[in-house]
């Protein structure tokens, strides 16, 4: 293997090469048989049919789905950033603090 080969890679092999569709072929039939067998391509089927009876709410659980993910990680950047300190104290401060914090907390 060259180093042009290496750093460019190969072309991306197209499903109608005939030198690739063997291969393709049998990744199929080994994915349609993984499907199969896990149940996959039955809940798929019955996701999808699902959809198309229910498209409104299908569309509303989907995008508030996505939607509640990316206030989920907002708030928790927010969080994260409102509890961090300008000036990071070293472990010995900190188990100190923790220590006198305590001391006072039990008497």
């Amino acid at each position: 293997m060259g180093w042009k080969k290496l750093i460019i890679g190969e072309p991306m092999p197209d499903k109608n090469d005939p030198r690739y569709k063997e291969r393709y072929e049998r990744e199929v039939a080994a994915g349609r048989k993984f499907a199969d067998i896990s149940g996959l391509s039955w809940l798929g089927c019955r996701l999808q049919s699902w959809g198309q009876a229910h498209k409104v709410t299908f569309l509303v659980v989907v995008f508030g789905f996505v939607i509640i993910c990316f206030f989920v990680n907002v708030a928790r950047l927010v969080s994260v950033y409102r509890s961090s300190s300008p000036a990071k104290a070293v472990a010995v401060e900190r188990l100190d603090s923790a220590m006198q914090h305590r001391s006072h907390s039990t008497e």
